[in-house]
């Protein structure tokens, strides 16, 4: 995607020498940074990469001068920005630098956005603080960045409030934010993750657009190897505080030294579908017919206003021990149907069967019995667990609701642990104690311990590192061929669907636009929306496994 070619020759924006960061006051545990050397030059984009607490966020926080003081310290070398040891300035000083020199975007606008102020007014702060440019030249310098980043209708959006905007709008209007005085380095962290693949190649083209035009040096965390070979000029690769390997982004992807950068790049999931299987069972375990869900308006007079359709006329099977993806963007009824399926919320019209019983109409009570049969995982394993119960008091909560002894339930609960690869002793721990993936796999657990039918998966690995995303995949995979559980599927991404799906499901605004086996799908897919899903996957010419681009007619 990176049109801009930068100069190797060019001046160095940024230096980082030798940087170590430490926990406040503790001189026994090992640093967070551990001598890490970066360089980036005028109009260079240096994606830093690795997994969850590799130090790439530290880096940019204290790049920022944003470290939390009570927490991280400096413990020694220095970060040069244009010749200026930043870990010496003041607090005025990166103030004065900060916005003006340095702007950072952050992963989630929604928590770096102030709720109560309109965006337009946000930004404007911005020249406030550094220009003194009139209201009304203020107002026009933020007009023409808001065209400049591709916001529709701008004189609206600028009197909008963070919540009336979609994620990539609000997005861009951080990208407005941070460009809006032409800094001379951008530092992106994990700008793109929560969006989907389409809102995220306008994003990354966005970014490359910008560059281009104001030269600005671009300093891209991220954790997604697919988003680092569409954007990148040098790769920086780090691990549990270290920098393992760095160089051009053609000799990282194809020719890779290091262990670890191989085994993050193989974690990549392809693009190329798996083979087709054949069906285990014609046993139909779930299905679904002419399912809708409205969500209504009342008007002023409390009358019934037209409502929202989120999800029309869906219909399909899912037989045993198979998996059906659902794939679209935000907004596309995705969610809305595994939560119909999951009878979270109430649908409008339609059939829900499970195992040949209706229970789209039936009341809570009624549906008691058969909730057992239909267990669902969740994209955030953070939220999902209670953090005030043991892991073995969660997964045996269920199988005790529904008869079975506390010390059976405790029994199974420590068996199901070690099939989904967590040490026995896992059962008298707290949730706080795990990391994400092993969450997500206590999750799997607790769904698994009810023996369902049906797991429905709600984007239940896009929070997750690459490395771990492939391990809890490979963890579905292994319990359905044990199991014969049948999986619906919930996803944005389609590389993801790629790996673990036999068929496919297309939402777009509500409504199936296409549905095939997985392989049919994404080799010859019949519609325009899901050749341009295809088309906007990051990294989608790329063979990451074997180190080398795909041919045209695989990509």
């Amino acid at each position: 995607m990176t049109t801009n070619v930068f100069d190797p020759a060019a001046a160095d924006v940024l230096r980082i020498n030798d940087l170590v960061i430490a926990l406040t006051g503790d001189d026994e545990s090992p640093p967070v940074l551990n001598g890490i050397s970066i360089t980036i030059r005028a109009g260079e984009t240096v994606c830093l990469v690795g997994e969850s607490g590799s130090g790439k966020s530290v880096t940019s926080l204290a790049t920022m001068g944003l470290l939390p003081r009570q927490s991280l310290e400096p413990r020694g070398g220095e970060i040069l920005f244009e010749g200026e040891d930043l870990l010496k300035a003041d607090a005025a000083r990166m103030r004065a630098l900060r916005s003006k020199s340095i702007a950072m975007i952050f992963q989630e606008p929604m928590t770096a956005l102030n709720p109560v102020l309109t965006v337009g007014r946000q930004i404007c702060e911005v020249l406030q603080e550094h220009t003194r440019l009139s209201a009304k030249e203020q107002k026009d310098a933020v007009l023409e960045m808001m065209r400049e980043v591709h916001l529709p209708d701008v004189e609206r959006i600028f009197n909008s409030y963070p919540h009336q905007l979609s994620g990539g709008q609000r997005q861009r209007i951080m990208i407005a934010m941070a460009l809006i005085l032409k800094p001379k380095l951008l530092i992106a962290d994990e700008p793109t993750t929560a969006l989907d693949v389409t809102t995220q190649k306008q994003i990354l083209k966005l970014i490359d657009e910008l560059q281009e035009k104001q030269g600005t040096a671009v300093l891209f965390i991220t954790h997604d190897m697919g988003v680092v070979a569409e954007i990148a000029d040098t790769v920086y690769v780090m691990h549990r505080g270290n920098l393992v390997e760095n160089g051009p982004i053609g000799q990282i992807l194809t020719a890779p030294e290091k262990d670890y950068t191989r085994t993050l790049l193989s974690s990549v999931p392809s693009l190329v579908p798996r083979e087709p299987r054949a069906s285990v069972s014609d046993e139909i375990v779930l299905s679904a017919s002419q399912l809708e869900k409205v969500y209504g308006k009342k008007s002023f007079f409390g009358k019934q206003a037209p409502g929202t359709r989120a999800a029309a006329d869906v219909s399909f099977t899912l037989k045993k021990g198979r998996t059906l993806g659902i794939v679209g963007e935000s907004g596309s009824g995705k969610s809305t149907v595994a939560r119909c399926i999951m009878r979270l919320i109430d649908p409008t019209s339609g059939s829900i069967r499970i195992g040949g019983q209706e229970i789209a109409d039936f009341s809570r009570r009624a549906l008691q019995p058969h909730r057992q049969h239909i267990q669902m995982v969740f994209q955030d394993p953070y939220r999902s667990l209670n953090p005030r119960i043991t892991v073995g008091e969660s997964i045996a909560e269920g199988p005790v609701n529904y008869g079975t002894p506390k010390a059976e339930a405790l029994k199974r609960a420590r068996e199901i642990l070690a099939i989904v690869g967590l040490p026995e002793d896992a059962v008298n721990r707290y949730p706080h104690q795990f990391s994400g993936g092993q969450r997500q796999r206590i999750a799997i657990a607790r769904a698994v311990a009810m023996n369902p039918k049906v797991l429905v998966a709600d984007e239940a690995v896009s929070a997750l590192d690459v490395s771990v995303q492939a391990q809890v995949l490979d963890l579905l995979a292994e319990l359905q061929e044990r199991l014969g559980i049948a999986i619906l599927f919930i996803t944005h991404d389609l590389r993801v669907a790629a790996q673990i799906c036999d068929d496919v499901i297309v939402m777009q605004k509500g409504r199936i636009v296409e549905y095939a086996t997985g392989y049919e799908v994404l080799t010859n897919p019949s519609h325009a929306y899901t050749r341009q899903l295809i088309e906007a996957a990051p990294g989608r010419h790329w063979d990451f496994a074997n180190f080398r681009p795909l041919e045209p007619e695989a990509a």
